[in-house]
């Protein structure tokens, strides 16, 4: 946990479910009042491009569960991004599950059940916290891999729960099928633009990711 401005704090939970339920648990434990997944995201929806965000108006989980952001709050965040004039999607859902979609057929596949525009493994979590301890709720999160886009498995395993590289597990996956030695590039040009897309909205929407600002009327 690290202490941000105006006594935000910051839980870095890594990947899936039960790592961000734990963080969000935690911070609810130290006195937080709100709670914000803040993170990147796999597309679903054509069209939809590495870097650009995503506020979702919904969160779906894997037994059909749903979860509603805090409306002020999002319309706060969603007013500061735009008038960043950031690459930004504000509605449609986001589904979250406790595993990856790494291949086009699986991703095709939630698409056409849940209708989603994009996945992740953690944002479920943190809106069950939420709702459990009556706390408020947002979603930010930045396209890597969009829907066309195949993550290699013999790749993902080779990262950690942060998304590094696993030296060991890495290079072991490229001796087996150097074929893989030629996706690296793109995968980290995607992540680049996640990343930098990120960056650029929590300058724009501050440390409370717009929490603390009153939307014009």
């Amino acid at each position: 946990m690290s202490p941000l401005e105006a006594g935000s704090q910051l839980w870095l939970s890594g990947m899936g479910q039960d790592a961000a339920r734990q963080g969000a648990l935690s911070l609810i434990a130290s006195g937080a009042v709100a709670l914000a997944s803040f993170g990147v995201a796999g597309g679903l929806a054509p069209g939809l491009r590495s870097g650009t965000l995503f506020c979702p108006s919904c969160v779906l989980d894997e037994r059909g569960h749903d979860y509603a952001p805090d409306g002020a709050w999002r319309a706060s965040l969603m007013h500061r991004i735009q008038a960043a004039k950031l690459p930004f999607v504000t509605e449609g859902s986001l589904l979250s599950l406790p595993h990856p979609l790494l291949d086009v057929g699986a991703k095709a596949a939630m698409r056409e059940r849940h209708q989603s525009l994009a996945v992740d493994m953690e944002s479920a979590a943190i809106a069950s916290v939420a709702m459990e301890h009556g706390v408020p709720f947002i979603v930010l999160r930045a396209i890597v891999d969009e829907r066309d886009d195949e993550v290699p498995a013999a790749l993902q395993a080779g990262v950690d729960a942060w998304g590094r590289p696993l030296a060991g597990a890495m290079l072991l996956a490229l001796l087996r099928r150097p074929s893989l030695l030629a996706q690296l590039p793109g995968l980290a040009v995607r992540m680049g633009k996640a990343t930098r897309a990120l960056h650029a909205a929590a300058r724009a929407a501050g440390t409370e990711l717009g929490r603390d600002v009153a939307v014009p009327c």
